[in-house]
């Protein structure tokens, strides 16, 4: 009778360890990832079994039930590597061991185009961000408004759980700003300029979109801070686009020019409500180390390089200007020639 019980107790042994610590998963590839939704241990069994995550439901809801993975599991993403055991995977389910997700941020123009980006990274989808982020109310506890959000945001790429909501989300990156703007002196630098830090970020955006080489951005900074201190128009095309919500556009027309918008820099003196994108750090330390220049005007060199030609005075620049055009105007008509050809 003893030999009876000692085998069985001895085959209750072997089958426990082989299905806590031999028994591995068996899905294809290096890695998988689940989502836990709250819905009990039973329904996560079910999905679990169905990615060959483990083998199957009974044993596992057994050793949940014994380590009281219930008690402690939350709502998350998690990531579970090839040959990870039973006690691997519950011991990951009982401490919480949740996947982190990398948020890249570069560069966002809208609200619906950064509700987006949040959606593709977290479990919130892009309807409820976008109502987030429209919401003065949401905002307030952040000390931010809907045209004010985006300089919350310096791009980088930064690490969160996938469940992480919009509360927590914002937080961090308020967080990430302000330690961004309290090195390096920015924050003196930029009441050096007579400027607020939103207000140097929001001169950031413009130069961002007028060019993709630093010399220049430094340049037409300096520029721009001439205007803003002569209280002249800024005079910024990337805002006509920004105010007409097409960034399609290559070229601005006299006729977009009366556009109402508060964002129409042609019409309205000083620098836009907000900002009309997140510049690249890199940008707004070139903002806030701006040459001292004389210079006013600035135009497209007629190579079409992307880079500029910069005028302190009215008639040279002109002459710069209406080069420009004339090539511009040159290129578009052999482009619609081409295109009545095909």
């Amino acid at each position: 009778m003893k030999k009876i019980f000692y085998l069985v107790l001895l085959i209750l042994v072997v089958y426990t360890c082989y299905n806590v610590l031999l028994k591995t998963t068996h899905f294809a590839g290096e890695k998988t990832s689940f989502v836990y939704q709250q819905k009990g241990l039973s329904d996560l069994a079910d999905t679990l079994v169905a990615k060959k995550i483990i083998l199957d439901k009974p044993s596992f809801l057994v050793f949940a039930k014994i380590l009281k993975v219930e008690d402690k599991l939350k709502p998350g993403k998690f990531l579970v590597l090839k040959n990870t055991s039973l006690l691997s995977l519950l011991r990951m389910l009982r401490n919480n061991q949740q996947l982190k997700v990398k948020f890249v941020l570069n560069k966002v123009r809208t609200r619906a185009e950064l509700a987006k980006l949040i959606a593709t990274s977290f479990e919130t989808d892009s309807a409820v961000c976008a109502l987030y982020l429209n919401s003065n109310d949401s905002l307030a506890k952040f000390q931010t408004d809907t045209t004010q959000l985006l300089t919350l945001f310096i791009p980088n790429t930064y690490e969160f759980y996938w469940s992480t909501p919009m509360t927590k989300f914002i937080q961090k990156m308020k967080a990430a700003s302000e330690q961004y703007w309290n090195s390096n002196n920015r924050i003196q630098k930029a009441k050096a300029l007579g400027l607020t830090k939103n207000e140097v970020y929001t001169l950031a955006s413009i130069v961002e979109e007028e060019t993709n080489y630093d010399s220049d951005k430094t340049i037409i900074a300096s520029v721009y801070q001439n205007r803003l201190k002569k209280n002249m128009p800024l005079q910024a095309c990337p805002t006509i686009k920004y105010a007409m919500q097409d960034f399609t556009l290559t070229r601005i027309y006299d006729k977009y020019l009366s556009n109402p918008s508060l964002y129409n820099t042609y019409r309205h003196k000083g620098l836009p409500p907000g900002p009309i994108g997140t510049p690249a750090p890199k940008t707004i330390d070139l903002v806030l180390d701006a040459p001292s220049t004389e210079y006013i005007y600035f135009v497209a060199k007629s190579d079409f390089s992307g880079y500029h030609h910069f005028s302190a005075d009215y008639k040279e620049h002109m002459q710069y200007a209406r080069a420009y055009q004339l090539k511009l105007d040159e290129y578009q008509a052999k482009k619609k020639q081409k295109e009545l050809l095909k």
